[in-house]
């Protein structure tokens, strides 16, 4: 049966007000749109307020974008490089991985004071998980890596440590046994044996007590890395010390001095002594190590959450509850990953912390059995919340397309519809986007951006835009429309606007019936301009007779006809003319009477004009054949 979560905590919108107006809502992809509705509740109607509530504050944190975009390549990294590795290149990977996870909270930590908190909270549980899961660190070198650990997380101490260390004589120093005490409690051998040199040198009467101190501090048996020995001769060698320490101890060779005394007890693993330095240790999680460290050094794994409890309980002592920080670390000794995850989802304030561990801890093979009862994985359920809230900031949305392509299940579903919500304030960014749609074959996106664009662009008369968003939307009846605009553009002011994306058409002017035409009367102004009279005399004649131009143009392209028809050399054969002069009776016929009543002067004078330039030239053409067949 699955776990019901708390109720989860009242979040306060400032300066709305639920007991003097009614409030609705409405769920957006990435916050909620909350709006006071018209009346209050005696009634009025005052004006009404729209209050938005996002649900990942953090991603407009503006020194928090380092963490982002810095964690955007380890995470795309680390999915390339999935199917290269195995064995232990493989593990040794994964942990350096989490290593550069590390670096980046802890470079951002140096780069603000605000959020520290939070992001050393982040880094110590993300520590730990490393530890624990991504290492999986065995008897033995596990201490070690915990040790490294606290020494890494509780610097509560460090501003105390450099005051005694800076100090003209350390050991006059009043803080000097708590920075010795502190040196011991986290197993710092070698610099608490350096100051207690200090105080044995200034006092000549208690050196052979120091002596023995430090041999025994020296001796103390550590675990090791490289497994150099077995955990059966680690542990012999520390039974012998410990029995060693135990001896001394009761023969009172430290009864003269409270201090080395109660160095002695912790070296022991007094559980009362080590408490007495509770203030120096700061958490139960620091006496939990140093209680490993002198009770316990070869401990197992799995008996890590028996030791946890305990040291929670023996620490805190009932005095105060565990907070969620406490909670995250329990269920991580427990081993209880779900758990951890869990935890932190509602403990921090973003999604980037879950879905980058639970990626990592997905590709230690951890999470292959625990599937959601909706259909998908937690990776992928988690990775899709992250990247959906990278979506609604105005730049960071670029990194949430590469998270959603490593989501198999939903991450294209989610892709297209979070891309179709993208403000397409410019150009340059609806390129962007254009860009990314095309790269992964999501035609339908990249027809609506185009013909928003297009819209757009038409909107503000933008012509040639608008003709390049059409064409490249392959929308054929938006491009008929921007084509009866350029021709209508040219029959008011007699030239053409963006004659580069014009001649440049190519195959695309194929797209309707429309943009042939405009291409290619383009083109019949190009050879009439190059003085390439006959070409553009058939292709001014085709335009027609092919019936690709409107009907509406017909009398510009015959008005276009009369300059050819003026020139000195004969350009039109007879045969083409004959055709002309059925284009413009045809052009007339079409007209009722009273379209030709409504026809002003001009328009009959053109009519006019052509006919008599026609019959000139037709004439002319018969002589000129028949003095060609003459001779």
């Amino acid at each position: 049966m699955e776990e019901l979560d708390a109720e989860p905590p009242v979040m306060v919108v400032p300066g709305a007000d639920p007991s003097s107006r009614q409030l609705c809502f409405a769920w957006g992809p990435a916050e909620v749109l909350l709006c006071e509705t018209r009346f209050d509740r005696t009634g009025r109607s005052p004006a009404s307020r729209v209050f938005v509530v996002r649900k990942d504050q953090d991603i407009y944190i503006h020194t928090l974008r380092k963490l982002f975009n810095e964690s955007h390549g380890i995470f795309i990294g680390l999915q390339r490089s999935e199917e290269e590795l195995a064995g232990k290149s493989r593990k040794s990977h994964l942990v350096q991985v989490s290593k550069n996870y590390r670096s980046v909270i802890r470079a951002c930590m140096e780069d603000m004071h605000q959020a520290v908190s939070i992001l050393s909270a982040m880094e110590l549980i993300w520590n730990l998980c490393e530890i624990l899961f991504v290492e999986a660190a065995a008897a033995g070198p596990l201490l070690l890596r915990l040790l490294d650990w606290v020494r890494l997380h509780v610097c509560d101490v460090d501003n105390m440590v450099r005051e005694v260390l800076s100090s003209e004589d350390p050991s006059k120093h009043e803080l000097f046994w708590n920075v010795v005490d502190v040196f011991v409690l986290q197993g710092r051998m070698d610099e608490a044996r350096h100051l207690l040199s200090k105080e044995a040198s200034a006092n000549p009467t208690s050196v052979n007590m120091y002596r023995i101190l430090d041999d025994l501090m020296k001796k103390m048996p550590v675990p090791s890395l490289n497994n150099t020995q077995t955990l059966t001769e680690m542990e012999l060698k520390w039974q012998h010390w410990h029995e060693e320490c135990q001896r001394y101890l009761q023969d009172g060779t430290f009864a003269s001095n409270s201090h080395t005394e109660s160095i002695c007890k912790i070296l022991l693993g007094d559980e009362d002594a080590i408490l007495e330095k509770k203030e120096l240790m700061t958490t139960w999680y620091h006496f939990l190590v140093t209680r490993l460290l002198y009770s316990h050094p070869t401990v197992k794994p799995m008996e890590l959450r028996f030791y946890a409890q305990s040291s929670m309980d023996l620490f805190l002592g009932g005095e105060c509850s565990p907070e969620p920080l406490d909670t995250i670390l329990m269920a991580a000794f427990e081993f209880e990953i779900h758990q951890v995850i869990k935890e932190c989802s509602i403990a921090l304030s973003n999604w980037w912390f879950v879905a980058h561990l639970t990626d990592l801890l997905d590709h230690c093979k951890l999470l292959q059995s625990h599937n959601l009862y909706f259909g998908s994985n937690m990776r992928e359920f988690l990775l899709l919340e992250y990247a959906s809230g990278l979506f609604s900031h105005h730049s960071l949305w670029q990194l949430g397309v590469d998270y959603f392509d490593h989501c198999p299940e939903y991450g294209r579903v989610y892709l297209e519809l979070h891309i179709e919500r993208i403000p397409l304030n410019t150009e340059q960014k609806a390129l962007k986007v254009l860009r990314i749609c095309e790269q992964r074959q999501m035609h339908e996106q990249v027809r609506s951006i185009c013909k928003i664009m297009a819209m757009k662009a038409l909107r503000n008369n933008r012509l040639g835009s608008a003709l390049s968003w059409s064409i490249r939307a392959k929308d054929a009846a938006f491009a008929t429309l921007i084509s009866d605009r350029f021709l209508k553009d040219y029959c008011e002011r007699g030239s053409f606007s963006d004659l580069d994306l014009i001649d440049n058409l190519g195959p695309s002017m194929l797209l309707s019936d429309r943009l042939t035409f405009l291409g290619k009367y383009r083109e019949f102004h190009r050879l009439y301009g190059e003085k390439r009279f006959s070409e553009a005399a058939r292709l001014l004649l085709m335009l027609m007779t092919a019936h690709i131009a409107p009907c509406s143009f017909w009398m510009t392209l015959l008005t276009d006809a009369l300059p050819l028809l003026e020139q000195k050399e004969v350009i039109f054969s007879a045969e083409q003319t004959y055709e002309l002069m059925r284009c413009l009776e045809d052009l007339t016929a079409g007209k009722s009477e009273k379209q030709k009543f409504q026809d002003d002067n001009v328009e009959t004078m053109k009519v006019e004009m052509l006919r008599l330039a026609l019959a000139r030239n037709l004439a002319r053409v018969i002589v000129k054949e028949g003095t060609l067949e003459g001779s």
